[in-house]
């Protein structure tokens, strides 16, 4: 089959539907990058007001352990003592020069204590992640090929076993069996000080231990590391890993008995062949939609994991700023927490725009 030529400017035209398809995607995509402006105001509004709901941060971290005139004289300092208004608008001026402002119990900027501790939850919430894909996505498959049999009930169980856990209670029991009972892995921290010595005296060090380490060229460094982050990285991701399990599993037996596998399987098509090429990869889609979500409650469910691991993380400091009342802190790093997961949730839905056509305005 021969492409006709344009003959008037000598071209091969574009088909109108493959135009229209790629416009549709721009459109998409400009939609959607907008729509995070008003995502954004809104999530740094409401981590503002919630706040602010209980007084004004200098009275909760300090009040009670100042004399009156002291307290009000900081306040006045800090410019907590004018209207409401007039806060909201200078914090939302800072914010958009990303400027949020100096903690109250240590005395230093929060964007500091982002760039400080922000690799390590990153660098853990990417662990989960991956955790949770190399085990969520084969044990769905597993059950959909198994369906209603044993296997696929005992993974069923073990899947909402899975996301009904609470992240603490499995944190504890997995030191409990593989820390203290079985001694094979690292009970708490990033690493051990013989490690961290190590990456600490590179000349570009990147606070993410697992690149840190491979720098350093030393197997043993990078085996530790990995030791420790086995547990917090499972307990983070065993939520997600239950949910990837039962989206895989719905979706690979709703594709088995679509029209075009039934048609294959009249044809004689072995089941582990329709299972591998035709219900597999359209069942991983929905995955791609929901994993904006699902690294939402990562970064939520790694306050209570970076404390139960001392994973020194911006959970494991959003612990300690709540403990010690510091608003301001909390305030910064809830905010920047929220603006990473509407940029994520944007970058996810142009993904899945991209993989699935019929995903558009």
């Amino acid at each position: 089959m021969t492409a006709t030529i344009d003959q008037e400017t000598g071209t091969t035209p574009v088909p109108k539907k493959s135009r229209d398809r790629g416009g549709s995607l721009g459109r998409y995509i400009v939609v959607r990058a907008l729509l995070i402006i008003p995502t954004v105001f809104i999530l740094v509004t409401t981590v503002f007001m919630l706040m602010r709901a209980t007084g004004d941060p200098i009275t909760a971290a300090q009040g009670g352990r100042l004399p009156a005139d002291q307290l009000a004289e900081r306040i006045a300092q800090a410019g907590y003592d004018r209207p409401l208004i007039t806060q909201y608008l200078d914090y939302l001026g800072d914010v958009v020069r990303g400027d949020f402002g100096t903690t109250l119990s240590d005395r230093r900027p929060v964007t500091e204590v982002l760039t400080t501790f922000g690799a390590a939850t990153l660098e853990l919430a990417f662990y989960a992640l991956l955790l949770a894909l190399l085990i969520g996505i084969p044990l769905g498959r597993l059950a959909a090929y198994h369906r209603d049999k044993a296997p696929d009930a005992v993974l069923r169980v073990l899947a909402i076993l899975a996301y009904a856990t609470p992240v603490f209670f499995a944190g504890l029991l997995l030191k409990l069996v593989f820390s203290v009972w079985l001694k094979v892995l690292p009970v708490a921290g990033r690493a051990s000080t013989g490690a961290e010595i190590n990456m600490q005296v590179l000349d570009h060090p990147t606070g993410i231990y697992i690149i840190d380490a491979l720098q350093t060229g030393d197997p043993g460094v990078v085996i530790d590391v990995l030791q420790h982050a086995v547990l917090p990285a499972l307990t983070l991701g065993l939520l997600t890993a239950g949910v990837f399990l039962r989206l895989v599993r719905t979706n690979v037996i709703g594709t088995l008995g679509s029209g075009y596998v039934e048609a294959a399987r009249s044809r004689g098509v072995k089941e582990s062949r329709l299972l591998k090429t035709h219900a597999y990869r359209p069942a991983l889609i929905p995955i791609i939609t929901v994993m904006g979500l699902q690294i939402a409650l990562l970064l939520g469910g790694a306050v209570l994991t970076e404390t139960t691991f001392e994973w020194k993380g911006l959970g494991f400091q959003l612990a300690a700023y709540l403990q010690a009342r510091d608003f301001v802190a909390v305030q910064g790093i809830v905010a920047v927490l929220a603006v990473i997961v509407a940029v994520t949730n944007f970058l996810v839905d142009i993904l899945a725009a991209l993989i699935d056509p019929r995903v558009r305005y």
